[in-house]
């Protein structure tokens, strides 16, 4: 079993910045990646931003070259860095943590990114 809690979320300004972290424990060492996920209001779940244990990392075009994931080795505490911020980024944030064997997907309990015009 992991866990996961996630911290940083709150109201920001258009153009504004913030970070989120987010810390694993239990079971890290299945952790294969870690990752953030939001989820606007009417709308499906949809990945941000993940990091894996390889060190590479993968964004959606929504957020590139204004979001930053990084971590330690992926396996215990992973940042995402928001800059820019638009009101469309507004949405509750989920932390992610994906293990290969067997393959399981760990949710935190989210954290609320609020972005106004």
């Amino acid at each position: 079993q992991v866990q996961l809690v996630e911290s940083g979320g709150g109201l920001v300004q258009a153009g504004g910045s913030l970070r989120l972290s987010c810390v694993a424990s239990g079971s890290i060492f299945s952790i294969n990646s870690m990752g953030w996920y939001r989820q606007a209001p009417g709308k499906q779940r949809e990945l941000v931003a993940s990091i894996f244990s390889s060190g590479s990392t993968i964004y959606a075009d929504s957020v590139k070259g204004r979001f930053t994931i990084s971590g330690d080795n992926a396996k215990d505490l992973v940042y995402l860095q928001m800059n820019s911020l638009k009101p469309e980024d507004t949405a509750v944030y989920y932390c992610n943590a994906r293990a290969l064997a067997p393959p399981y997907a760990y949710w935190g309990q989210g954290t609320q990114v609020t972005v106004s015009s």
